[in-house]
């Protein structure tokens, strides 16, 4: 019998390594949903078996996500309750998600988290780098060119950066960090958090870079990267007005385009002008 009152849709967190990080909310959730939604059902199986869940699974991952959705919204719409889960840590950060969670929204149903472990903020937590401001990149792109290209665009944030990257690309992403950001820039690596072999190493890009590329041990793993912001003085923002005006230049008159960056960047208007 299909019920009246729409179901929720719970974006449930689960371990990123150590089993005991897993909630007990977290379990009672996956227990009593009608159906969790797993990024991949067979890496997930053994988790839910080790906390005795037995919850019927449906595959949901980037390469079905579109086909999928519907299907999960119509059940929610019918009262059934969904938990969605990635293969670790929180969902939708640099995993599959998103679209299921915009479309149970604009239905109109109920989402809810239930909060744990979560990579990017576990490695910021023991880094040593500023935590009031920082951003979350993600993966660079795979291929050196573009991701020079997207790192030049970083390179003048003075934000804490965070970066999830591969262990078979970690030490050539760092090799272009160090070349784009200079090899003074402080670089944290934390790799394997709450595993086994977990480390967390921070030294200037340069060292750390050598450190990597010489060590198939840190070339393994789980990988989140963390890079100081660029210095918020007077060098800094003009490097940054400088960047900001150059791409406003494209499509407005000096001036104004100065006038923009300026309050962007914080940079003086009449050095951007001149520059």
């Amino acid at each position: 019998m299909t019920s009246s009152t729409p179901g929720c849709l719970w974006v449930v967190a689960t371990p990123i390594g150590h089993r005991d990080d897993m909630s007990a909310r977290a379990v009672e959730t996956l227990r009593q949903a009608t159906v969790i939604a797993a990024e991949d059902t067979r890496h997930s199986r053994p988790l839910l078996q080790h906390f005795n869940i037995a919850t019927p699974l449906v595959a949901l991952h980037e390469h079905n996500e579109r086909d999928v959705v519907d299907a999960l919204v119509r059940r929610l719409q019918e009262g059934e309750s969904v938990a969605l889960i990635s293969d670790a840590g929180t969902p939708l950060i640099s995993d599959p998600g998103f679209r299921l969670v915009r479309a149970a929204r604009a239905a109109g149903i109920r989402c809810a988290p239930v909060p744990g472990a979560c990579a990017a903020i576990a490695a910021l937590s023991v880094a040593g780098l500023p935590s009031d401001r920082f951003v979350f990149e993600g993966f660079l792109p795979p291929k050196s060119a573009a991701r020079r290209s997207r790192l030049q665009v970083l390179a003048g944030d003075p934000r804490t950066i965070i970066f999830y990257e591969s262990s078979h690309r970690v030490a050539e992403s760092l090799a272009d960090m160090r070349d784009v950001f200079g090899g003074e820039r402080e670089v944290v690596l934390a790799r394997e958090l709450t595993k086994l072999f977990e480390t967390v190493l921070g030294e200037p890009l340069a060292e750390l870079a050598a450190r990597v590329a010489s060590d198939p041990d840190q070339q393994r793993g789980e990988c989140v990267i963390l890079v100081s912001g660029r210095g918020d003085d007077a060098d800094a923002k003009l490097a940054e007005g400088q960047r900001v005006f150059a791409i406003l230049r494209e499509e407005l008159p000096p001036a104004k385009a100065a006038k923009l960056a300026a309050a962007i960047s914080g940079a003086p208007r009449k050095a951007l002008y001149e520059k």
